[in-house]
Parts: C-alpha cells; structure tokens; sequence
C-alpha cells in the first residue's frame, strides 16, 4: 500500500488535556502533563503508524501564550505555536468541557483561523458534564461556520479517542513518511526524563517555583542487570529557589527524586539511579 500521512497540531488552553491526549494515541509519555500553566515548553511531536498511514502531532503550549507578555520565556514559546501551526495540515482545538468559555473560545478560534486550515473542536472530559449541555456549544460554535468537525471524549477515560484517531486516518493524503515505523516521537530518552524530573518539581511546588527551570543531563548511564544511572543539574534562576525545593531537611528534594526515577522507570522499563543536583544559572 501506498503511504500517507497528516500533521496535526494539538491545540487549546492550559490543562485542556492536550498532553493526556497525545500520550494515550501513542500509547507512550511522550508530553509533560501537570496542570500548571505552558508545561509544554517545546513542539513535542507524537507518531502515531498504524498500517499504511502515518499521524504526527505538534502538541503546543496553551493558548494562553496567545496574549504575548515580555519575557522572553513566553516569546519563545509563542514562536513555537506558530511555527508548529505553519508546518500542519489540520488543527485539534481541544476544549476543556468543564470550565467551558464561550468568549474566550470564541477569540481563540478567530486568531486560529487566520492560519487557513480545516479546524477540528475535541470536546474533552465529558464525563464531568451532561451530553445535553455539550450539544448546546456545539450548535453554537457551529453557527460560526469556521469549524470543520466536532468530536466529544474522555481523554484521561480513554473514550471515544478510537473514534477521533479513525476519522484523522480518513484525513490522511498519499506522501512519503516522515519517520521509520517504530518512532514514536522526535525526543530522545535523554530528553523525556529530564522532563519527567521538571514535571515532578512543578507537580510538588505548585507556584512557588517559575517556569524558566531547566533541567541538564549529566550522566545517562545503562548499568548491568537493566540498570539505569541517570545524574542531572537542576538549574534555577535565583538562589532564594533553593531552598524551596530542597525543602526541610531535604524532603521536598527527596521527594521530587524518587516521583521522577519512579517515572523514567516506568516509561524504560528498567530499574533507574536517580541523582539530582542544584545549580544557580551562570554560577560556575
């Protein structure tokens, strides 16, 4: 059979369920999920190769991003929705179900719209709201005229995403594939757990910690016995942050370390060695 494929970017508010979404149609942890805002820092890309046809997501970061401020933290994640945009075929809007904002959805999809490709609205965590009320938005949006289709799931539930991966199959056009049958992402290991150990800081101190940590790989180690030693540099902007996530006597830290080795166990399939190290940017 001849290939085909589509790109589709993954799109909507902070904790709409993009990042859930890309990671049960792969099958894997690809993207960081947690529920503080813009976790997706980078155009993480899922593929997802089923027979002859090949769907890559460009999962983004909240459309939050959308209202520019003066960072450059938020320039450069807005450059990376609009990069992603440009190089797609078709759009998932996600929305969250629960905390529904016909305005703001409104302005959002206006601004989408501008990049002239077919918009698909996924209505997700319907199991927190009645079907009636759901029916009610769709005809809504629907008499706008700018969206193509609308599907209703559970992404953390696993519902009705057979139904949406079928109808983006059916979307599909004959092109060669861009990647080989067994990538599911364009991340490397290294990459994903140095995600995991961010996810976990920012799971366990909520606000207190900025976005503009980052983590550096030092040590990516496979052992005997399918051990893995993994050491990384924590890199924080401002030494008062120090303290913080150590936590007294160590236990925030602690804790932090063993979520994320627990993490990167489950995604490798092995047995992790978890050692994470603080470090203040531009210290030496």
């Amino acid at each position: 059979m001849k290939s085909k494929i589509l790109n589709i970017a993954l799109i909507g508010k902070t904790n709409s369920g993009k990042s859930t979404l890309i990671n049960k149609i792969i099958k894997e942890k690809i993207s960081i999920e947690n529920k503080k805002i813009n976790t997706t820092l980078e155009n993480i890309i899922g593929v997802y190769n089923n027979k002859n046809i090949q769907l890559i997501f460009y999962d983004t970061p909240g459309l939050n991003l959308f209202k520019v401020r003066n960072s450059l933290l938020d320039k450069s994640i807005y450059t990376n929705i609009w990069e992603a945009l440009n190089k797609i075929d078709l759009i998932l809007y996600l929305i969250d179900t629960y905390k529904y904002n016909y305005s703001n959805i409104i302005k959002d999809l206006q601004k989408v719209n501008e990049i002239k490709k077919p918009i698909i609205i996924v209505f997700n965590k319907i199991d927190l709201v009645k079907k009636e009320k759901i029916l009610i938005h769709i005809n809504k949006i629907d008499k706008l005229n700018i969206v193509d289709d609308f599907f209703n799931i559970s992404a953390k539930y696993n519902k009705n995403i057979d139904k949406l991966i079928k109808y983006l199959c059916s979307r599909s056009y004959y092109a060669n594939w861009i990647y080989s049958n067994n990538e599911i992402s364009n991340k490397d290991d290294i990459f994903i757990t140095n995600e995991c150990t961010r996810n976990s800081i920012l799971k366990y101190l909520h606000k207190e910690i900025p976005y503009n940590i980052s983590i550096k790989n030092l040590i990516f180690k496979y052992l005997k016995k399918n051990e893995l030693k993994i050491k990384q540099n924590i890199f924080i902007s401002n030494l008062r942050y120090k303290s913080i996530i150590l936590g007294k006597n160590g236990k925030t830290i602690k804790v932090i370390r063993e979520d994320s080795q627990n993490e990167i166990s489950n995604i490798l399939k092995c047995k992790v060695h978890l050692y994470l190290h603080l470090k203040v940017k531009n210290d030496k």
